[in-house]
């Protein structure tokens, strides 16, 4: 029989289990916990990036929408008139664009607080795009989407129709020598839910080789490519009947387009076509019938 009370130890002192001495981590069982903390890192954060960029996906397809019934309001009370990309301010090099007003006479000073579709917005910021950066181009203004003005506002010239004055390059002017587009009517249209009114949009500057905004979009077979898949690999798009979809661009290939340009210079900056025949040759999505 032992001779020590229940929980004494050898000598007499009673252990507390609550007390046991506590030991260390060694700095291999630290190095495990790093590695397995910096693995999650690496897997969790790219998916907090992309739940970040689909809620800013989200907010700009609510800014086009609210672009969309804006034009849809301009357009019921100009008789049924599409809304042009500009018409002049009446004096030489100042335009009234659909993104603001621009005033040559200040450093090409855009106001985008006055432009066509503020009537109906009552807010400038509408027009920019959370995913990306309007100060990049301050001359143009909170400008994040680009409009199709190839068809929906094309410029006057002596090729489309018949012009009061024109300039050294044959494109029409009016009385203060401001280029003037052509009123394109609503009933034109054959396939408005298939036909691109306004897109995320950029242009690659070729001074910078960097992004610079872009209000106005390029048609495929203009080989400019402008549409910019800034949400997670695709560009929101406006189309004229009103609704608003995510869209995946198609790339251009190694040396593309009348003046050279090299493919990798614009899928490096996810700028693309949108196309629905993999014809670059082809403008289906934009020219109004929903055909090549």
């Amino acid at each position: 029989m032992s001779r020590h009370a229940p929980g004494a130890s050898p000598r007499g002192r009673r252990l507390d289990p609550t007390h046991a001495p506590h030991r260390a981590f060694t700095l291999i069982e630290l190095l495990v916990v790093i590695a397995i903390i910096s693995i999650l890192a690496a897997i969790l954060f790219p998916v907090f990036s992309k739940v970040r960029e689909n809620a800013r996906r989200a907010s700009c397809q609510s800014n086009l929408k609210q672009i969309g019934l804006a034009c849809a309001q301009y357009t019921q009370d100009f008789d049924e008139s599409i809304m042009p990309v500009e018409v002049s301010a009446g004096t030489s090099g100042d335009y009234v664009t659909w993104w603001g007003t621009e005033d040559s006479t200040y450093h090409y000073h855009m106001d985008a607080g006055h432009g066509l579709l503020q009537p109906f917005m009552k807010s400038a910021q509408v027009q920019s795009c959370p995913s990306f950066d309007s100060s990049i181009s301050t001359d143009k203004g909170l400008t994040g989407y680009g409009y199709n003005s190839d068809y929906l506002s094309p410029f006057a010239t002596t090729a489309n129709g018949t012009c009061a004055a024109t300039d050294a390059y044959k494109d029409c002017v009016d009385a203060a020598g401001n280029s003037t587009t052509r009123t394109v009517i609503l009933a034109q249209i054959d396939a408005p839910s298939k036909t691109v009114q306004m897109a995320d949009s950029a242009q690659r500057d070729f001074t910078t080789g960097k992004l610079s905004a872009d209000p106005f979009l390029s048609a495929p077979n203009d080989y400019f490519p402008s549409i910019h898949a800034r949400h997670n690999g695709t560009a929101n798009v406006l189309w004229l009947d009103g609704h608003v979809k995510a869209m995946r661009v198609l790339y251009h290939s190694g040396t593309f387009g009348p003046y050279g340009y090299q493919a990798s210079d614009y899928t490096a900056l996810n700028l693309g076509d949108l196309d629905e025949d993999g014809n670059f040759d082809t403008n289906e999505l934009f020219n109004g019938t929903g055909k090549p």
